[in-house]
């Protein structure tokens, strides 16, 4: 048995670690390097490859970043193929999901001593033996994935931490995730250098253990550390339904049945599906609402239900928008993060500027006036069907970073 073979595992993992060369524009760089070993044929603990060991073993490096341009978690692989003799004869790695030599012609990459010099893709790190090997369509096609897809996945979900529970994303981490990568958007330099700093080695078991709460605790982090928007305020009547088609119960104000506005479900699955909190702000007596809207299935779309009923008073009584905010755990402070969508400006959008909560008018019906009354009455935002809010708020959360908050109006 040759010499090789018999050396401690942490010893070859040090002996034969790659070198990885980043694009200078690159934004993430990788958390550790898992290693195993491979003295024989075996399944990878790590990756879908059965490993077949080209020499008298082979290296497996799976190298972990938190990040990929286009989501949180990413794991890449280097396979170093080791002769009895000690020699490097075959160096694989991973690329979008598959496996490919890393050859600059003479069956190798670069070489440094031991070291396979590896050169990484800009924010989605494929490994490539040269940049020359990238075309111009790879080139192209990075561009757009490093700027206008960037952070279209939010969080992986296809991997094997994700598919046995290890770690569980929210809708709203889906979210969060996305606007932070959007905001990490970049142009790819396509100029390579050595980082200072090399990501430690680990065995792949101890780092098996620490990717999923890694996952975990980024998720969390992102409540505090990612500008979002922390509630979403809606009105009712001629916002989700249409006024038009209320019946009420004879000698009442309670109505027992209305029409949605076409479109209304539609947004509210879309918000829900986004993770956004949704707080019903509305006037009127409690059981209209709870019979119009458990009637279509949208009651429980809403975390919370603030009704002039309850609160004791109507919109734009400051009180109103205090109760919305406290339900969604928020105060005055947060104004600035949250945003009420409603058919009337002198209810709802006046209500609104006046704590400085972004405001969108509702201008599908044309039961009351479209013209604000006053400077107080002029919505942020105006939208004339419920299918064009939720890429109104896509748009305004991914530019909430820029906005700051103010006194109110």
């Amino acid at each position: 048995m040759s010499e090789i073979v018999l050396q401690a595992d942490a010893e070859l993992a040090a002996l034969y670690a790659p070198h990885f060369r980043f694009d200078s524009a690159e934004p993430y760089f990788p958390h550790a390097l898992g290693y195993s070993v491979f003295r024989g044929p075996g399944r990878s603990p790590s990756s879908r490859f059965e490993i077949d060991p080209a020499g008298a073993l082979t290296l497996e490096y799976a190298v972990y970043y938190d990040w990929d341009i286009g989501h949180l978690y990413d794991l890449e692989h280097v396979w170093v193929h080791v002769d009895s003799a000690g020699q490097v004869i075959r160096v694989e790695a991973s690329a979008h999901g598959g496996r490919r030599f890393m050859d600059i012609g003479s069956g190798l990459p670069e070489m440094v001593d031991r070291h396979a010099v590896l050169y990484v893709e800009a924010g989605k790190h494929a490994h490539w033996a040269h940049p020359h090997h990238m075309s111009a369509a790879d080139r192209q096609k990075l561009t757009a994935l490093c700027g206008a897809l960037a952070g279209v996945e939010g969080v992986h979900r296809g991997n094997f931490f994700a598919e046995r529970g290890a770690y569980v994303a929210a809708p709203k981490a889906h979210r969060l995730a996305r606007l932070k990568l959007q905001g990490d958007a970049f142009v790819p330099r396509h100029s390579y250098e050595e980082r200072a700093a090399p990501a430690p080695l680990l065995p792949w078991a101890e780092l098996e253990c620490i990717i999923p709460q890694r996952i975990t605790e980024i998720m969390v982090g992102l409540e505090t550390a990612q500008s979002h928007f922390g509630a979403i305020f809606l009105d009712c009547g001629d916002t989700l339904i249409d006024e038009r088609t209320e019946v009420k119960l004879p000698g009442s104000e309670v109505v027992i049945r209305a029409d949605l506005i076409p479109g209304a479900r539609e947004m509210m699955d879309a918000l829900k599906a986004e993770g956004h909190m949704l707080i019903l702000v509305a006037d009127g007596p409690r059981q209209t609402f709870v019979n119009m809207l458990t009637h279509h299935g949208l009651w429980d779309h809403f975390d919370a239900h603030i009704i002039s009923e309850d609160v004791g008073v109507h919109k734009p009584d400051a009180r109103m928008f205090d109760a919305a905010l406290a339900a969604a755990g928020l105060s005055r402070e947060d104004g600035w993060r949250t945003v009420m969508v409603g058919n009337n400006l002198s209810r709802d959008i006046c209500g609104a500027n006046a704590l400085g909560i972004t405001s969108i008018f509702m201008a599908w019906s044309s039961l009351r006036t479209h013209a604000p009354a006053n400077a107080s009455e002029v919505p942020d935002y105006r939208i004339e069907t419920p299918g064009e809010l939720p890429g109104l708020l896509e748009r305004l959360e991914g530019l909430i970073k820029y906005r700051v908050p103010y006194a109110h109006r």
